[in-house]
Formats: structure tokens, C-alpha cells, sequence
């Protein structure tokens, strides 16, 4: 992995471990979500343009999106069309990302955590969700 991709991945794990440890519920996927809407700063999203993807497996699974549009954030369950960034992972890899349990960096260079797209972006989230 080049020192680009851990950088965006440390950034990406971060921001889900920050937005999760705020949130009491953060034993599941939705847990994790719910977390991140709580602790969105719409003044670093100012300018940004992104949709991003989770596709989750597992019995938890599923898939959530975030769109981020200057300034504003808007979380659902489902799908977002045309996602400059998918992020793919078990569903309990990602609880344990978000809780610190799981090194984002360790997760993605053994293939549990993927991530596909502007790489820029993908390193965004972290500075949007703290």
C-alpha cells in the first residue's frame, strides 16, 4: 500500500471511529451511521461535492450512503447513484473500525476494508466527520 492509501485510510477509520464513539449505540452498522450524522461539521464541508458508498456484508450488512453538498450532509440507507467513493467491508469490520477495535490501515492491507474512487474525497471524510 502506498503511503497515499494509508494516509486516506487512517483518514476514512478516523473519522467512523470519532463519529461512532459519540454515539451509544454503535454496536451495529446503523449505530456507526447514526454517529456520523451526529458529529458532521458542515463548515469543513463547505465547497465539497461528494457521494459516498458503503457496501456492507454480514448478517448486519447492507448499504448506507452519505451525500455531502456544500455544506450540507443528507445520510440514508440504500443506494446513491453515481458515488465518487464505495467503501466495502464486513459488516463487523466495520463496527470494529469505527470503535478503534480494528486498525483502518491493518483492515484495508489485508482486504477487509476496500475502498474504490477518488482517493482525494475518500480523505475528505475525515476532516467532515472528526
Amino acid at each position: 500500500m502506498s503511503l497515499l492509501g494509508a494516509t486516506i485510510v487512517t483518514a476514512v477509520c478516523i473519522a467512523a471511529a470519532s463519529a461512532a464513539a459519540k454515539e451509544p449505540s454503535n454496536t451495529t452498522p446503523q449505530g456507526v451511521f447514526d454517529g456520523m450524522r451526529q458529529s458532521f461539521q458542515a463548515e469543513k464541508a463547505k465547497g465539497v461535492h461528494a457521494r459516498y458508498q458503503w457496501e456492507l456484508s454480514g448478517p448486519d450488512g447492507g448499504q448506507w450512503w452519505v451525500d455531502v453538498d456544500d455544506g450540507k450532509c443528507k445520510i440514508g440507507k440504500g443506494k446513491i447513484s453515481n458515488p465518487n467513493v464505495t467503501l466495502l467491508a464486513r459488516d463487523k469490520d466495520w463496527v470494529a473500525i469505527s470503535n478503534g477495535q480494528l486498525g483502518g490501515t491493518w483492515a484495508y492491507m489485508t482486504g477487509r476494508l476496500k475502498i474504490r474512487g477518488d482517493q482525494g474525497l475518500a480523505k475528505k471524510l475525515g476532516e467532515i466527520f472528526p
